[in-house]
């Protein structure tokens, strides 16, 4: 069965919207239409990428501060010397254009000059994720076969159980001592002191440099492992200056006297390519933190005077969660950008923190199509003009719908439906190091024969005038009792009690049922205990029957990745078996009006399909 027809009026998005905001778009009309055109005349051949970005930096603002961290500050021409030294010294110990060299650094400047070192001499960063370890870590590190690999000291001991997938040879594998959290670390025996090897070149512009050309891999980045072993994707010179254009000088705009904050993770694309490269469009600062910090954040906001951040939704959650404070507005922040602000906190976060502009954005490390919330509406992932469609999707049989003729149908507006990015010259799809899996993502013949579409495997809702809302992970969303849950829904709905920090909704398997039912995992603020009743007439207030959880499981830390992902594979795995998880699991049995907490007798009926179901 086809899924139901949802139309949802909610933040639709007409012509007399996008006309009442031409004013304050207006205003930077110039640098909208140079980043914009940057993006559409874009050509596989045209010279580009992070390195040409940060020249035109240097040239325009030598002496203005490029990078904070710590204590630590950096003008342009003194980062680009040292990314110089990298360069020459890399070079002149054999690595060269196309070269895959494997990179694990926590945010520091090194990891940034290690980086775009690799960029000038056209060579490739495998960004690993620094929470990997073991075979997992194993894997990602042979996925890419890296010629070298370049580990901070603070990373060391994730890494020196690998040995045999490490590269071999006299100067293959390089340390980054840190001067921070794990100062004090010496370099292991055969490694290479990085930082000490490069004082001794020049700052100029280092031999083997080239020029780098839009469809030339420019790094690797690697999917979250979230429901298996992590994918390499790979990032074009090309896609990193679409970010700086598009999203630098179309869109956020920040100025040479804007400094941006980014706490998030450098091996992920957010910070690097979408942060980073907005940075340098604007001449504008980085403020670079190690670690995100909830209890720090602001704080650390107006230590630097800090006028802009990046974020992902659940870094918003983290924020919003902690107590209110009379200097929650005392900062000279004008707007922030990111990804996952999710609608039921959205005014809330703006209103609370006194935030003016927030530029959301749609995308991933590999994906051909993103959006960009160029109007500054609320509760919308934004506007986009690279060729898209969202179309019906079947969720119980988890694949897109096919009409008689065999192709797809678009949805109507209002309607959510699978979101498919058009794979063509202007939106080419890079895909992953593995031709298999790339395969794998494409979408063939749907709406003409021969016709090829990246699969996004978001479900997102048409919201008109080219705009869209995100509503779910396919992955995610399930059915039950016939009915489609979207588990994005369920835990705003969750996300709205007080008393609940985090909320990761995700169905699970019941013996003899139809379908998956409803299990939310939530956390609670210190010294709450479970309202069972409030929490069960919150939930059905606000949602359809069919949606409220089954399962409620109380957890006391939320498992989540690098990028704050929630670790969903795990907790699906658990579902509400007694036998293997020791935190409360609360039921709400067929027919009753309450949530009741299971016990061994309880969690043995449903086992055994007694429960109705």
């Amino acid at each position: 069965m086809a899924q139901e027809k949802a139309v949802d009026d909610r933040n639709i998005i007409g012509f007399r919207d996008v006309a009442a905001r031409m004013p304050s778009l207006i205003r930077g009309m110039p640098g909208r239409i140079k980043g914009l055109g940057m993006v559409s005349l874009q050509r596989p051949e045209t010279p580009c990428g992070l390195i040409s970005c940060l020249q035109t930096a240097v040239k325009k603002y030598p002496l203005h501060p490029a990078l904070f961290y710590e204590d630590q500050e950096y003008s342009y021409q003194e980062l680009m010397g040292w990314i110089n030294q990298a360069a020459a010294y890399l070079y002149a110990t054999g690595t060269r254009k196309g070269d895959v060299v494997a990179v694990m650094l926590e945010n520091r400047p090194e990891l940034l000059v290690v980086v775009a070192a690799l960029a000038r001499l056209g060579a490739v960063s495998a960004l690993l994720n620094t929470s990997q370890r073991g075979a997992v870590l194993r894997h990602s590190v042979t996925l890419v076969a890296p010629t070298r690999i370049i580990v901070g000291t603070e990373l060391m001991e994730a890494v020196m159980p690998l040995a045999e997938a490490l590269p071999s040879g006299g100067s293959s594998c390089l340390c980054v001592p840190d001067s921070g959290e794990s100062a004090g670390t010496a370099v292991p025996e055969g490694w290479i002191n990085l930082i000490q090897e490069t004082l001794c070149y020049p700052k100029c512009e280092p031999e083997g440099a080239v020029v780098s050309k839009a469809e030339e891999p420019f790094c690797y980045f690697y999917t979250s492992g979230t429901t298996g072993l992590p994918k390499a994707a790979i990032l074009t010179h090309g896609r990193f200056m679409k970010a700086y254009a598009g999203v630098g000088l179309a869109s956020i705009q920040l100025k040479p006297k804007d400094r941006a904050l980014i706490c998030l993770p450098f091996y992920h694309a957010t910070a690097l390519v979408v942060g980073w490269s907005s940075v340098l469009a604007g001449g504008a600062a980085l403020v670079m933190v190690r670690h995100f910090s909830a209890s720090r954040f602001w704080e650390q906001i107006r230590n630097y005077e800090v006028t802009a951040f990046c974020y992902v939704g659940e870094l918003c959650r983290y924020l919003l969660a902690n107590p209110p404070s009379e200097q929650d507005k005392q900062h000279h922040v004008r707007l922030m950008f990111g990804n996952g602000l999710r609608p039921s906190i959205w005014q809330a976060f703006k209103q609370r923190f006194g935030i003016d502009s927030v530029i959301e954005f749609y995308g991933s490390s590999e994906g051909n199509v993103g959006f960009l919330n160029l109007f500054n509406f609320d509760c919308t992932v934004g506007f986009t003009t690279v060729p898209y469609a969202i179309v019906e999707y079947d969720l119980e049989r988890d694949e897109p719908v096919r009409f008689s003729d065999g192709f797809m149908r678009k949805v109507r507006k209002g309607e959510s439906g699978l979101l498919l990015g058009e794979i063509n010259e202007r939106s080419p799809f890079d895909g992953y190091t593995d031709p298999e899996k790339t395969e794998r993502t494409i979408v063939r013949n749907v709406f003409r024969a021969g016709d090829a579409w990246f699969n996004t495997g978001d479900l997102m809702r048409d919201q008109g005038f080219r705009h869209a809302q995100f509503v779910d992970r396919l992955g995610d969303t399930f059915r039950w009792k016939g009915e489609n849950v979207s588990t994005t829904e369920v835990e705003n709905v969750l996300s709205e009690m007080d008393v609940i920090i985090d909320g990761v909704v995700y169905g699970v398997e019941i013996p003899e049922a139809s379908g998956r039912a409803g299990m939310a995992s939530i956390r609670l603020q210190a010294g709450c205990d479970f309202d069972a009743d409030a929490t069960y007439r919150h939930l059905r207030s606000a949602l359809p029957k069919y949606a409220v959880p089954v399962f409620i499981r109380i957890v006391q830390q939320m498992e989540t990745t690098g990028t704050h992902k929630y670790q969903k594979g795990e907790l699906k795995k658990v579902g509400f078996d007694m036998t293997v998880t020791a935190d409360p699991v609360w039921v709400l049995l067929p027919g009753s009006q309450g949530y009741q907490r299971m016990d061994a007798r309880l969690h043995a009926s449903i086992v055994a399909g007694e429960q109705a179901f």
